[in-house]
């Protein structure tokens, strides 16, 4: 069964988020630059109850994410989060996502953590595909998953809502072997 210990690129280590991480995860969901095109304003608590379902053990049929913590190299900084969410069995599936603090965005780290992690998820753990999708007008993000090789699929008009406002999501895939 494939467990995830470490991963690294030219200038980031990931690793499975930890007890000791939950500042790092509270300021990413407290911060409106990084939650937009995400999620509403929530409660402590709220974020905390995500931030628990994040920590088990992962595997590749898991039915949490893996929530990897983005570290510099040169520094040891938190720089964000990325992952996936597994288990859509027996269509060898998975979702992929990534946050990054506001001072962190635009050095390509959203790009290098992102690649890594789908590498993992389409070579060692044999995925088919991988989606994601993106609230529509979050342009930085869909860039950021085209220059990973993902393809903009469609868009689901009026899918998620936002402030009490329906949004569009663009959806993107990106299949094995591309």
């Amino acid at each position: 069964m494939t467990t995830l210990t470490t991963l690294t690129t030219e200038r980031l280590t990931m690793q499975q988020l930890t007890a000791e991480d939950w500042p790092l995860f509270l300021r990413l969901y407290q911060d409106p630059l990084v939650t937009e095109f995400m999620t509403d304003k929530a409660s402590e608590e709220e974020i905390y109850q995500l931030f628990t379902s994040r920590l088990p053990t992962w595997n590749k049929h898991a039915s949490h994410w893996l929530c990897l913590v983005i570290r510099e190299k040169s520094t040891g900084a938190a720089v964000g989060l990325t992952g996936l969410l597994a288990g859509w069995s027996p269509f060898q599936q998975a979702e992929v996502g990534f946050l990054l603090l506001p001072e962190f965005q635009r050095r390509g780290y959203g790009g290098e953590s992102l690649h890594a992690v789908c590498d993992f998820a389409l070579g060692e753990c044999g995925f088919h595909r991988l989606n994601a999708a993106v609230t529509e007008g979050n342009v930085a993000s869909r860039r950021t998953l085209e220059k990973c090789g993902f393809q903009l699929e469609g868009t689901l008009r009026e899918s998620y809502q936002l402030g009490g406002i329906w949004r569009n999501d663009w959806v993107f895939g990106r299949l094995a072997g591309e």
